[in-house]
């Protein structure tokens, strides 16, 4: 689990993971993820950790909403006992809509989770209409 430091989230049930932007450079420390969840148009290369692809466009939501809930269940059983990052390009939009995911599927109701995120992660995190639509069907 993540303690602290850029991007990481504290859910509610005190599982941490961390949201990050690909185009950015990754965090200084130590510690690597142990599992990278990422939301991309394409499938990630060169990446010397454990990762799962979730299709996911720039702006839009993930193509197929059967693997993506796959992806998020496993960030979160991953999460009590691993580093877990979750990313997109630029760490806000797909990468809030993930985040978002995640505190339904720990307890936050599907109605207030982008508001959690916002607070605690990114105040611009699920940036279109559409993805604040997908966490709220996700619940």
């Amino acid at each position: 689990m993540w303690t602290h430091g850029p991007g990481v989230l504290r859910l509610p049930s005190g599982l941490t993971v961390r949201g990050r932007g690909l185009r950015g450079p990754l965090p200084e420390g130590p510690e690597l993820p142990e599992l990278g969840i990422y939301l991309l148009g394409r499938e990630p290369s060169d990446i010397p950790w454990q990762t799962r692809w979730v299709r996911c466009p720039d702006f839009r939501t993930p193509a197929d909403p059967a693997d993506a809930r796959a992806a998020f269940r496993l960030a979160h059983e991953r999460a009590r006992s691993a580093r877990v990052e979750l990313g997109c390009g630029g760490g806000i939009g797909r990468t809030g809509l993930a985040l978002a995911c995640l505190a339904v599927i720990d307890g936050v109701p599907a109605d207030e989770a982008v508001a959690y995120v916002r607070a605690h992660y990114h105040p611009r995190a699920v940036e279109t209409p559409w993805q604040k639509r997908f966490v709220r069907r996700f619940g």
